[in-house]
């Protein structure tokens, strides 16, 4: 990748021109037939050794769920809850930090993310698309696009979903996915002369950070007639008013009809949301245009015991009639009893001639503009920013997606289309690496806009949480014994971070986060981003694995890769004096000190209650720090941007200073301390190790090159000097001939061979760092 494609011009996309035609898949795309089976992930279990070895830290993480649990908040991970598996997983939808749902390459709606880091992982059957077709010669043809899922209980059958017609059997039907748009090709099913292909398409649009942000996905049908005769079709779009899990059945939830300019008709669908979460609503739409016809049922039970029509009775309507246009909807606006479900319907009627296509588009949005923590703070999502925090925003979204997603698919193919077409990548790279991005909608993301919370229903506790304003703090980590010169750099940090930490300080008074008051006079306030390391490992931001996931952020979405690194440099100055127990050695530490970078940014409390990581005590990992300098020099490079280089200097250097502990023969290189301190966690290493001894020879040459930027010409020629002296302690410790040994200890895994050895002699390759470092 050149540097010039790295490269970010600070500006939004403009418009395309590119025509896309919605019914052809991308040229290369992850392929499954709709019949395959699903290959559930298996669970993995310990021997009898292990178990008895990892007893004393299961006891303790035990009694930490249960302590956490009870005080209304999470644990980092919690093996002990059971949770539901899915599999056949597909493309998800939404935009990115906004809430995501799940799709399965069968069609199912599952994994539903609205409120992370919850996860609801089992579908809502009820949510589906239809096909009914008639034919001028007499012949019918109905079905959900979807196999029958075997889980559909019994009693469905009666008068609930059981009882639509699952006849699709989904051998001869192909799903294509490359992220974010996915196509499914119904090759004669449910009408053997019938080619029917739905694209899905979500705001996922490298370097916007306004449709990006969108809650909204559009399923655009294209409806070819192969046959001889001419064709009557309706495509159904069903949606129950649930948020995933048995949300659907707590009662309280209504639906109104939507009426909008351009011929969008649809449904909203109000969710009381339970258990104290924010309220939400969706909004299923179509539009109407030449040919196409479009109508609603507002209301139909799902199963339960409401009043009203059931969902066998919608399904036989459009089935006898083809439409809603004259369904009796006195009931819209009925709530939900406890113990029932409710869901929606919008019908999309068109006739097609034989060898003629129609194209139908359906929209899915939804609105929970509100982020609510554990810890009680409530902050507004990104999109807000653009409809508001009233929540009363979905039609709208809806109705935009509906009217702009032809725009936003020509910036995705003028943005994907190079690299699909680049002769020199294997077919499986190209496919692998766009489909491997969907992580930045369903790996728990969220986006907030930047601002102070809402309103906070717990506020920062000084006694727990301190910011050391005073010089003594940072001297006692930066005022190490080096040449007068470098004492010289030191004091001048030290200036530098007085007025800094008066920001940071203001910040803890007013409850807002850290991040943006590095921000530079004129530079925009593009929000805060989290995203979690996994659906059950359960932190923000894990930094030390965020090294190797930055990079889809720096090149696609910069803005927000630069907000993580000012959160972060932020975090390099607090100070939490709170006392966690280890799990690992059941040691009391304090969960945050000054000038060590955090594991995460937190659990309950993002930005302010960092390092929800407490297997090990993290701060005294030895690669954190040198990630951060080395994310921090990358991002430079590659964004060209000098205020963010000068607004986070200071917390580089103090980084960088700590470390200095670490060195206990006063010979340039860091040394492990026999226990896992490093992202490979039950990897234990003593004296100079490959993998953290490389990170600080990289960290080394990155701090040099950015004191240059940064016009420090002190700091550049000490850590320069610095680099020269550690790299060669590292080569002469650890280079063995071949390849450079695990570590220096002597033990019997010394001579192992670290996959990951060379990390930090990728990172400086990739940047054309000067080095001579092999």
């Amino acid at each position: 990748m050149s540097e010039e494609n790295f490269m970010d011009n600070g500006e939004d996309v403009k418009p395309s021109a590119t025509k896309v035609d919605p019914a052809v898949p991308a040229s290369l795309t992850w392929q499954r037939k709709i019949d395959s089976d699903a290959k559930a992930p298996r669970e993995f279990s310990l021997t009898a050794k292990e178990i008895l070895q990892m007893a004393p830290v299961g006891i303790r993480l035990w009694f930490l769920c249960r302590e956490e649990a009870a005080k209304g908040r999470l644990a980092f991970i919690d093996p002990f809850s059971k949770h539901s598996v899915t599999s056949s997983h597909g493309v998800p939808l939404g935009g990115i930090g906004s809430g995501s749902i799940g799709r399965s390459f069968k069609g199912e709606f599952q994994r539903w993310q609205l409120f992370p880091p919850k996860c609801e992982d089992e579908p809502v059957l009820a949510n589906q698309f239809s096909a009914f077709v008639s034919r001028a010669n007499g012949k019918k043809y109905s079905s959900v696009l979807c196999p029958r899922n075997p889980k559909l209980a019994k009693q469905d059958s009666e008068s609930g979903i059981g009882s639509w017609d699952w006849n699709l059997k989904g051998d001869k039907s192909t799903y294509h996915a490359l992220y974010p748009r996915s196509w499914t090709v119904y090759e004669g099913e449910p009408d053997p002369e019938l080619r029917i292909v739905c694209r899905q398409v979500s705001p996922f649009i490298p370097h916007n950070y306004k449709e990006s942000s969108f809650p909204v996905s559009v399923f655009t049908f294209t409806i070819h007639n192969l046959g001889d005769t001419t064709a009557d079709a309706t495509l159904l779009f069903t949606w129950a008013n649930s948020v995933g899990g048995d949300s659907e059945f707590s009662g309280g939830h209504y639906n109104s009809n939507i009426m909008m300019n351009d011929g969008v008709k649809g449904v909203l669908l109000h969710h009381k949301t339970a258990n104290g979460l924010p309220s939400l609503s969706y909004a299923i739409s179509a539009q109407e245009t030449d040919g196409v016809s479009v109508s609603v049922c507002p209301f139909f039970t799902v199963s339960g015991d409401q009043n009203g029509i059931t969902a066998k009775d919608m399904w036989k309507i459009i089935k006898e009639h083809g439409s809603f246009d004259h369904l009796d909807a006195s009931d819209a606006s009925t709530q939900s009893e406890h113990g029932s479900s409710i869901g929606a319907a919008v019908a999309a009627s068109a006739t097609v001639l034989p060898g003629e296509s129609r194209i139908i588009t359906f929209a899915l949005a939804w609105d929970c503009p509100e982020v609510q923590f554990p810890s009680g703070k409530i902050y507004s999502r990104r999109y807000a920013k653009f409809y508001g925090i009233h929540g009363d925003a979905a039609a709208q979204i809806a109705y935009d997606a509906i009217l702009g997603h032809s725009q936003w698919e020509s910036w995705i193919e003028d943005w994907q289309r190079p690299i699909l077409e680049d002769k020199r990548l294997p077919a499986w790279y190209p496919i692998t690496l766009f489909n491997e991005l969907y992580y930045l909608n369903s790996g728990g993301t969220l986006w907030t806009d930047g601002s102070s919370p809402l309103h906070s229903l717990a506020g920062v506790r000084e006694k727990k949480f301190s910011l050391d304003k005073s010089q003594s703090g940072l001297k006692s980590i930066i005022d190490v014994p080096h040449q007068q010169q470098q004492n010289d750099t030191a004091v001048s940090v030290l200036e530098k971070m007085a007025s800094t930490l008066e920001q940071l300080h203001a910040s803890t008074a007013s409850n807002s986060a850290f991040g943006t008051k590095l921000l530079e006079e004129g530079e925009e306030n593009i929000g805060h981003f989290l995203y979690l390391e996994g659906i059950e490992y359960r932190m923000w931001n894990t930094y030390d694995v965020h090294f190797y996931a930055s990079f889809a952020l720096v090149m696609l979405f910069p803005k927000l890769e630069l907000s993580i690194q000012r959160d972060f440099a932020a975090a390099v100055m607090l100070h939490d004096p709170t006392k966690v127990k280890t799990l690992s050695e059941g040691q009391w530490v304090q969960r945050k000190v000054l000038g060590a970078v955090p594991h995460d940014l937190g659990i309950n409390d993002p930005w302010f209650e960092v390092n929800g990581y407490n297997l090990h005590n993290t701060d005294r990992w030895k690669d954190l720090n040198p990630k951060f300098v080395l994310q921090v020099y990358r991002d430079v490079v590659a964004t060209g941007d000098k205020k963010f280089a000068l607004a986070v200097w200071p917390s580089v250097y103090v980084a960088m200073a700590y470390m200095a502990q670490f060195d206990k023969d006063g010979d340039g290189m860091i040394e492990n301390e026999g226990f896992p301190d490093q992202t490979y966690d039950t990897w234990s290493a003593s004296g100079v190790s490959a993998y953290c001894g490389g990170l600080w020879v990289a960290a080394l040459q990155a701090a040099s090159a950015l004191a240059r930027e940064v016009g420090d010409k002190n700091s550049q020629d000490y850590f320069w000097s610095k680099f020269q002296k550690a790299k060669v302690v590292y080569e002469k410790k650890l280079w063995n001939g071949s390849y450079f040994n695990y570590d220096n200890s002597g033990s019997r895994y010394s001579s192992s061979i670290q996959a990951d050895q060379l990390a930090g002699q990728w990172f400086v390759t990739l940047f054309s760092i000067i080095t001579d470092f092999r």
